[in-house]
């Protein structure tokens, strides 16, 4: 495996290109500090030329039959499939997961081409009764036309075969604009697009600074949507933007998951689940546990099973141990940022019982780290983390936990660890949020639907209600 650097360039109009500014952006790895490769800094001309070629291939790809363009993603994913070593290992260094979890995300990536794929023939519009006894009402599902994708760093080649897939299938043209932290996975789906002859224009990838490529697409006349996945600032500047043509948005921003373990829990199951959920890619998962709420009657067995548990957690460079179960973070500012959340914490009463301590080595490492004592006035139980840290707080009865539960201007998933069907529906019926996963971690399943309440965001992806994000609708009236 190679860790030589690489020089990328964008992909517009089935052409690789420099950007106009001949300006680049170099891309490190957390883990160690190596250049990993240097990427175009667009400007809003490359931008709007990006924009420009999907609007000139779009009405062509939208009268390509869905079958044939179901078919030409599958192709996609085929090849996917065959540069999975590059990609994972492109991922691992750029993003600092194990290489272990680098190869999964770019094949479930791959599945969900294929997923999307098989929705060629699903794609159904409705005929409406009319009022009218010579009359019939048509509704069509149509594409919106360009869609610009603005993708998160911490699960580069997911979220962005996520919006892809359905984006392609429903007969719209896609411009990926992947983030500055972890642009060279998508460029080298460009090489992937180019060797497979994939539609010119069909899909373009630029690179650059946010301020100058999502505000250029979210801005451009010609965008017909624009689907986010990030923070809260990032999205609140998207729909700011989209606002001057009243551009659609799909945002999917931050979480707060709660996780609430009730005294009837099977409690190994629960440890199990909440720690890999809160370690996952080193915390770095809007929708993965940020929260534990634990009933009286086991709370001192929890506290000392899930101590244990977190210490056991193997981490280290993603690249030199690809079967840990934890990598870095994605820079040393975010570890400066969780540490000082941790601090904060402990300045606020909470009980530091495992980790808090930044390593003495190089990358932007952080250790699993355990708060007991925390309760609803520290800003640690109400914050975003973003990292390896598990604040718990004690309950006492079920109306406590939902009440807690729903406390947060956050609402995108949430869990619960439970043997009573009665807590279970009172919590399927009342939580505050898009998603609820009893008696296991959170995993979005394709054909689910991933979307959040409150600020965690507005549309979502994954499944039938996923896809019909990316259509529009024509209502036609005949009279006869």
């Amino acid at each position: 495996m190679s860790n030589d650097a690489t020089d990328y360039q964008v992909f517009i109009d089935g052409q690789f290109e420099d950007a106009t500014s001949g300006e680049v952006i170099e891309v490190y790895n957390p883990a160690d500090n190596s250049l990993v490769g240097k990427v175009p800094a667009c400007t809003a001309e490359d931008v709007k030329r990006a924009v420009q070629s999907c609007k000139a291939a779009q009405p062509g790809w939208r009268k390509t039959p869905a079958f044939e363009r179901g078919l030409i993603m599958k192709k996609l994913a085929a090849a996917i499939n065959d540069k999975v070593d590059l990609l994972a290992l492109t991922i691992s260094r750029e993003q600092g997961k194990p290489l272990k979890q680098a190869t999964g995300e770019v094949l479930c990536g791959a599945e969900l081409l294929e997923y999307h794929a098989e929705w060629a023939r699903r794609i159904e519009g409705e005929v409406i009764p009319s009022d009218d006894e010579n009359e019939n009402i048509f509704l069509y599902k149509e594409p919106i036309g360009v869609v610009a994708c603005i993708l998160p760093w911490n699960f580069p080649f997911y979220v962005l075969a996520r919006k892809l897939g359905p984006a392609l299938i429903t007969g719209n043209t896609v411009i990926l604009k992947p983030s500055t932290d972890t642009p060279c996975s998508a460029l080298i789906l460009a090489t992937i697009l180019n060797e497979i002859d994939f539609p010119k224009g069909v899909v373009n990838i630029i690179t650059g600074k946010g301020s100058v490529t999502g505000k250029g697409l979210s801005e451009d006349p010609d965008v017909g949507f624009v689907t986010v996945t990030g923070s809260v600032p990032t999205g609140q500047k998207i729909m700011t933007s989209c606002a001057t043509n009243v551009t659609k948005v799909s945002l999917e921003l931050g979480g707060k998951a709660p996780a609430i373990v009730m005294n009837d829990a099977d409690l190994d199951a629960a440890i199990a689940a909440i720690t890999a959920a809160r370690i996952s890619n080193a915390g770095q998962v809007c929708s993965c546990t940020e929260r534990v709420y634990v009933q009286s009657g086991v709370a001192e067995a929890f506290m000392e099973k899930i101590k244990v548990a977190m210490n056991e957690v193997t981490w280290g460079d993603g690249v030199k141990n690809p079967e840990a179960n934890m990598g870095c973070m994605i820079n040393r500012d975010a570890v400066e940022t969780v540490h000082n959340m941790v601090l904060n914490a402990v300045g606020q009463g909470a009980t530091l019982l495992l980790g808090g301590e930044v390593p003495q080595m190089e990358g932007a490492f952080y250790p699993p780290t355990v708060l007991a004592d925390c309760d609803h006035s520290m800003d640690i139980m109400h914050e975003e983390i973003f990292g390896p840290v598990l604040p718990i707080m004690v309950f006492d009865t079920v109306d406590d936990a939902l009440a807690l539960a729903n406390d947060c201007q956050f609402g995108l998933t949430s869990n619960l660890y439970t043997s009573s069907y009665h807590t279970a529906l009172k919590f399927s019926n009342e939580i505050q949020a898009g998603e609820l996963y009893i008696n296991r971690r959170q995993s979005e399943a394709y054909q689910g639907f991933h979307a959040g309440w409150k600020q965690s965001g507005i549309g979502g992806d994954d499944g039938k209600h996923g896809m019909e994000e990316y259509l529009q609708t024509r209502v036609v009236y005949m009279s006869y």
